[in-house]
């Protein structure tokens, strides 16, 4: 094998593994690269990001005809840089540029496409920790689990920025006036409930106090949206190996709730 298309392989590789390093980069805290809806998008990714930078490197070989072999290695291992540029420029206040992107404009759809992989990967296994005929106390329970699985888990700043527990407190408030309603309080009792909660300043409560089967249903809905968000933050932290809440079998005596109590099993859910 002759030394020109050593070096040529060896920048096509060198490349391939520079771009699948930045591409990681990229997605940290976005999602997975390669996930199952995100994978092929990310090889093609990588794939042409290493093609287009050998190609550039050897262009800038041949014009200069006394460039050593190692500088057109090199070039070929840092051009995939740019695929961090924008996360680079996050946080940056500047004016909008058509220029401001251009360095990643040709992979512009791609990234697109793989964005969206990672946010349908995302989706669906938070969806797949949540089961929608949860009753109240179970999600009760599925909330704390997930709560104290991230609390173990991650930094005391990253429990922050994610509102680890002001979503558990907004899933628990939703949840307990959802069992009144589901063990038919009366709406003298709601009413005082709902004035005395977080959300006594939310319209979309207070102008439904006469459909009280419609109130306890979005509280649910809204409660379970509270639950997912902690799991995204699970997610987001890379915490794939979150099992699943598996809540005690119906029928046996679960020692947080007596007999009897609110959220039995029959009660109206809205799955919106």
């Amino acid at each position: 094998m002759s030394r020109e298309a050593l070096a040529l392989g060896l920048t096509f590789v060198l490349a391939c593994g520079s771009a699948t390093f930045f591409l990681l980069m990229r997605c940290e805290g976005k999602g997975r690269a390669f996930g199952p809806r995100s994978r092929r998008w990310a090889l093609l990714v990588i794939v042409i990001t290493g093609s287009l930078s050998t190609v550039g490197a050897l262009a800038v070989a041949a014009f200069g005809h006394y460039v050593p072999t190692a500088a057109v290695v090199s070039l070929g291992i840092a051009a995939p840089g740019t695929l961090c540029l924008e996360r680079i420029r996050e946080g940056i206040p500047e004016r909008r540029s058509p220029h401001r992107a251009a360095a990643t404009l040709w992979l512009g759809w791609l990234l697109a496409r793989l964005n969206e992989g990672m946010a349908e990967d995302k989706l669906e296994w938070c969806e797949r920790h949540v089961d929608h005929a949860w009753r109240s106390d179970e999600l009760i329970m599925a909330a704390h689990f997930y709560h104290d699985y991230l609390t173990e888990h991650l930094s005391d700043e990253d429990r922050k920025r994610y509102r680890i527990r002001p979503l558990l407190q907004d899933a628990e408030a939703r949840l307990d006036i959802a069992m009144l309603i589901d063990a038919h309080a009366p709406r003298s009792r709601v009413v005082a409930a709902i004035k005395a909660s977080r959300f006594s300043r939310e319209a979309r409560y207070r102008r439904n106090l006469d459909d009280l089967t419609w109130l306890g249903n979005r509280l649910a809905f809204d409660a379970r949206r509270d639950v997912e968000r902690m799991l995204s933050a699970a997610y987001a932290s890379s915490l794939y190996r979150l099992e699943r809440y598996v809540p005690p079998t119906r029928g046996a005596p679960v020692p947080t709730e007596p007999a009897g109590a609110p959220g039995s099993p029959g009660s109206p859910r809205w799955h919106p």
